[in-house]
């Protein structure tokens, strides 16, 4: 399509054009379709700083509902920018088919060039990575654009109003990764689960019954709900309270739907920003870019993957595993790992003793007020420091939470038990978060976790018991 002058002059930026965007963008993709990526047809918009950090506030979204949470970070991003704390993102990418990707205006050309070939590697991960299998991109615009209205319909509606939904997504958002962590493993039925059971109640066989009386049955209660811990916190409680409104349980669908969608990315950052680094950085080289875009290349990808002194950069980190992978494995295992693995197991797998001696990885603790560093990744602690690592990539930093019984002591308590894994809770988190599951389920909640070498039970209305 061609545009106006005036057009095409509002949309330039500095050194570039929308028709030398065009340019470039039909080069990257001969080298996309060349190097065996498979992507999404590709979408791109220009957006200013303000459309930026509205977009960064909204996750990206093009659409989103509203709540208080998001015009707060929108206020601390601009607030940080302004006072050059932090930059902007060269780009946004949305996991949509067609994809989305926001390009900054005020970027120089080369600039635009590596981040639309960076978009292309973030747009192939997407679609073939085995753990965004289940967001069905092709919906994904329309259906946050559907959540949306829902919400401000309740918040319009004056029987409902402003407050009480706001009120009731806070709790919701703070439980809303309270999810089955591997979406794509088929959850078993209530007729499978009731089978297991009485399976599990059957005695083990004696080889000895001769001489032995006979074992008996240990009793199953087939009423219990839920018959299995369950881990879909939100839902759970849509489909088993009985205090919620219909408008309640739309609100709790929403939430637990745009939590399942974000959760790959939060599962793959390393990865994902490795993986678009990597493929960046080898379209600019095969682009054969003029020197003066070339040196600006290498400097611009430097500034993205060099470490980050007391944290930990996942371009960094990611990049320099799939240069490792490519160089020991080959170019087949480079598809093999981006279409099967997590942070958790591509980290597991390929993070050695060598590579994190290179990438200078250490554990810090906390002693009085200061952070001191207390294992480096030498002979002897590389293996926990890394399973440090391992323990806060991702979601693994996030307490699993399950429901135990939705009618506990038969008065419709909600008996929760914390998969403890030799990390406790922090004592003043987990009672905001009893209270939040309380504010939705309306009725006493406990929490069974350890703490030191006790068992405890939490309560959403009193102090902790030994159990």
């Amino acid at each position: 399509m061609r545009r106006t002058d005036r057009a095409a002059a509002r949309d330039a930026g500095p050194g570039w054009t929308i028709d030398t965007l065009r340019h470039w963008d039909q080069r990257i993709r001969e080298q996309v379709e060349s190097s065996g990526l498979a992507c999404f047809p590709q979408e791109f918009e220009i957006c200013d700083q303000n459309q930026m950090l509205g977009y960064m506030a909204y996750a990206g979204m093009p659409a989103h509902y509203p709540h208080w949470s998001f015009g707060k970070r929108f206020e601390k991003l601009k607030t940080l920018h302004d006072v050059g704390a932090t930059g902007l993102p060269y780009e946004m990418v949305i996991n949509a088919n067609p994809s989305l990707a926001y390009l900054m205006k005020d970027n120089s050309l080369c600039q635009q060039i590596l981040t639309m070939a960076h978009v292309y590697g973030h747009n192939d991960f997407f679609r073939n990575n085995v753990y965004f299998g289940h967001t069905h991109p092709e919906l994904v615009t329309g259906a946050f654009k559907l959540r949306a209205e829902r919400v401000r319909d309740y918040i319009e509606d004056p029987s409902i109003g402003l407050e009480r939904v706001e009120a009731f997504l806070d709790a919701a958002h703070a439980l809303s990764l309270q999810v089955r962590r591997h979406a794509f493993i088929r959850k078993a039925s209530r007729a499978e689960q009731e089978a297991r059971a009485l399976r599990r109640s059957q005695p083990p066989r004696d080889p000895h019954a001769s001489i032995h009386p006979p074992a008996k049955p240990v009793a199953v209660d087939l009423e219990r709900v839920p018959l299995e811990p369950e881990e879909d916190l939100l839902l759970f409680i849509r489909d088993h309270s009985t205090y919620l409104a219909d408008w309640q349980k739309d609100v709790l669908t929403i939430v637990d739907g745009q939590a399942r969608y974000f959760l790959p990315q939060i599962q793959t950052k390393i990865m994902n920003e490795g993986w678009a680094s990597f493929w960046h950085h080898r379209i600019l080289n095969a682009l054969a870019l003029p020197q003066g875009l070339h040196l600006e290349f290498l400097v611009h990808h430097n500034q993205v993957i060099r470490p980050q002194p007391g944290g930990l950069n996942p371009y960094h980190v990611g990049y320099r595993l799939w240069q490792h992978i490519h160089e020991e494995h080959g170019e087949a295992a480079l598809f093999e790992v981006r279409e099967v693995d997590s942070d958790v197991s591509f980290l597991r797998r390929f993070l050695d003793e060598r590579l994190m001696r290179e990438l200078d990885l250490y554990e810090y603790a906390k002693r009085g007020n200061q952070l001191v560093v207390s294992r480096v990744a030498d002979e002897e602690h590389w293996r926990d420091v890394k399973a440090t690592l391992l323990n806060q990539v991702g979601v693994s930093s996030v307490p699993v939470i399950r429901v135990l019984d939705a009618d506990y002591d038969a008065n419709r308590t909600l008996l929760l038990e914390h998969a403890y894994d030799g990390r406790e809770l922090e004592s003043e988190y987990a009672m905001r978060t009893l209270a939040h599951v309380r504010r939705l389920w309306g009725r006493r909640v406990l929490l069974d976790t350890v703490m030191g070498d006790e068992r405890l039970r939490l309560s959403s209305e009193g102090d902790p018991t030994l159990r």
